[in-house]
C-alpha cells in the first residue's frame, strides 16, 4: 500500500510554490465552516483555528501521514453546547461560564472514538457496525440539523434581509459556480452578506480596531481546567450525558468521510492505515481541542472535495494548510473581525448548513437503501425524529433524571442504538469494499431485508 501511494506521489511531483497555494486552498474550503461553530456557541475563533490545525497534524502522526484528511469544527455538537449552556443558565451561569463545561462532554466524547477503535480492532468493522446501521445513524443525523433550526431562525430575525443575502450567495455560488468559487460557498455567503451589512452600518468594528495584532490563542478561563476551580459536579454529569451520545453520529460519519477519501483518492484507507487508526486521530483531535475551549473536530468532506478537484492525494498538502491555520490563529484581530459579524449573517447561513445536516442524514437513508415497509425500521426512525424534535421544542426542552437532564438528541440516540440491537430483523452488513464501496453515505449500502 505504500508503494501504490508512493506512485501516486510522485506522479505529480509538486514544488514548494505550488504547495504552498495547494495548502492555502485546502484552508479556504475549510475556513467558511470551521470558523462559523465558535460564532455560533460563543467559542473561541482563535482557540478553533490553532486546534484545527494541531488535530490535523496529529491525526496525520496516529494515521502514520497517509490519509489527506483535515479535520475541522463539528457542527454534530452545536446541540449539546447548546443543551449545556442553557442548563448552566439555569444554574445562573453565564455563556462563558457554561462553555467549559460543555467542553468537558465534548472531551468524553473524544474519549469514546478510542472505545469504538478499540473494537474495531478487536472484533472487525462488520461486527461493531451491525449496531450503527442507516436506520439508526440516518435519522439521527436528521435530528440534528432539525433541532438545530430553530436558533438559525432566531439570528435571522435580526435582519432577513441581510440573512437572505447570505443564503443567495451560498446558493448561487454552490450550484453555479466553478473552482474555488464552487468549494467555498459558505464563505463567500459570509463574506457578502458581511461586508452588506457593513455598507449599511450594522456592524460595530469598534473591537476589531482596539484588538492586538498578535496574541494567544485562548484564555485559562475559557478551557475545561477552569471549571474544576469551584466545579458544579451535577452540572459536568449533565453535560456529559448530554453530549456523549452525539458522538455515536459523528463515529459513524467519520466511518463516511474515510470511505469518501478512499474512493476519491483510490487508495484503501479502511484497511491501511486502519479505521482503528483513523478513530483514534480524529477522537484524540476533538479532546484535546475540548480541554483548551475549542470546539469538536471532525475529518471535512469540503477538503475532500478538493482532493476531488486537484487530484493531488498528497498529505503534505493538508498537512502546510494546518500550518496555516495554527499561524493564523494568534492573531486576535483577525479573531475580533469574525466576532463583529452580525447575528443575521450567521443566521442565513446556518439556515443551509443545518439543513445539509439534516439533508445528509436523509441521503445516507436512501443511497442505503433502507426498506421502510418493514414495521421495525419505521418504528426506529419514527421514535428517534419524535423524541429528538419533540423534547428539544417541548416545554422542558430536555427530560430530568435526577440531577441532570438529557437532551431530546441523547435520548433518541440511546432509543435508537437499542432498539436496533433488541427488535428482530437486524441483517444489516457493513462492506469493507477496497474503495470504500458507499463512499457518499455513511458506510456500505445495507443488505436487503428478508421478509
Amino acid at each position: 500500500m505504500a508503494d501504490v501511494q508512493k506512485a501516486i506521489y510522485d506522479a505529480r511531483p509538486l514544488g514548494a510554490g505550488k504547495m504552498t497555494v495547494l495548502g492555502l486552498q485546502h484552508l479556504f474550503a475549510m475556513f467558511g465552516a470551521t470558523i462559523l461553530v465558535p460564532v455560533i456557541t460563543g467559542l473561541s475563533v482563535s482557540a478553533t483555528l490553532l486546534f484545527a490545525g494541531i488535530g490535523t497534524l496529529l491525526f496525520h502522526v496516529l494515521t502514520k501521514c497517509k490519509v489527506p484528511a483535515f479535520l475541522g469544527s463539528s457542527f454534530a455538537f452545536l446541540g449539546g453546547y447548546a443543551a449545556v449552556t442553557q442548563m448552566g443558565a439555569e444554574k445562573g451561569l453565564d455563556l462563558a461560564t457554561s462553555l467549559p463545561y460543555a467542553c468537558i462532554g465534548v472531551f468524553c466524547a473524544g474519549l469514546m472514538y478510542f472505545v469504538l477503535a478499540g473494537l474495531f480492532a478487536a472484533f472487525g468493522p462488520k461486527r461493531v457496525m451491525r449496531y450503527f446501521p442507516p436506520i439508526v445513524t440516518g435519522p439521527i443525523i436528521i435530528a440534528i440539523g432539525l433541532t438545530l433550526s430553530g436558533s438559525a431562525i432566531q439570528n435571522c430575525n435580526q435582519n432577513w434581509w441581510i440573512a437572505i443575502v447570505a443564503v443567495l450567495i451560498t446558493l448561487v455560488c454552490n450550484i453555479w459556480g466553478k473552482g474555488m468559487i464552487k468549494i467555498v460557498p459558505i464563505l463567500l455567503g459570509v463574506l457578502g452578506s458581511y461586508i452588506l451589512a457593513a455598507c449599511f452600518g450594522q456592524v460595530d468594528f469598534t473591537p476589531v480596531k482596539e484588538a492586538a495584532w498578535i496574541g494567544l490563542p485562548f484564555k485559562w478561563g475559557d478551557t475545561a481546567f477552569a471549571v474544576f476551580k469551584n466545579p458544579d459536579w451535577g452540572l459536568i454529569v449533565a453535560a456529559i450525558i448530554a453530549i456523549l451520545p452525539i458522538s455515536l453520529a459523528t463515529m459513524v460519519e467519520h466511518i463516511g468521510d474515510m470511505c469518501a477519501i478512499s474512493s476519491t483518492t483510490d487508495i484503501n484507507y479502511l484497511a491501511d492505515p486502519g479505521l482503528h487508526r483513523t478513530l483514534m486521530g480524529d477522537g484524540l483531535a476533538t479532546a484535546v481541542a475540548s480541554l483548551f475551549g475549542a470546539p469538536a473536530n471532525t475529518t471535512y468532506g469540503e477538503n475532500t472535495g478538493v482532493l476531488n478537484i486537484t487530484k493531488v492525494f498528497d498529505p503534505r498538502v493538508i498537512r502546510i494548510a494546518a500550518c496555516f491555520a495554527i499561524v493564523l490563529s494568534f492573531c486576535p484581530k483577525f479573531s475580533a473581525l469574525i466576532g463583529a459579524m452580525p447575528a443575521a449573517t450567521i443566521g442565513g447561513v446556518s439556515l443551509v448548513l443545518y439543513g445539509m445536516i439534516s439533508a445528509v442524514g436523509v441521503r445516507n437513508i436512501v443511497e442505503n437503501q433502507v426498506d421502510f415497509t418493514h414495521s421495525r425500521n419505521l418504528f426506529i426512525a419514527a421514535l428517534i425524529l419524535v423524541l429528538a424534535i419533540g423534547i428539544k421544542y417541548g416545554a422542558n426542552d430536555a427530560i430530568s433524571i435526577g440531577f441532570t437532564s438529557l437532551s431530546g438528541l441523547a435520548v433518541a440516540a440511546i432509543v435508537g442504538i437499542v432498539l436496533n440491537a433488541v427488535l428482530p430483523g437486524n441483517d444489516y452488513v457493513f462492506d469493507e469494499g477496497a474503495k470504500g464501496t458507499s463512499s457518499v453515505s455513511f458506510g456500505p449500502r445495507r443488505v436487503k431485508q428478508k421478509e
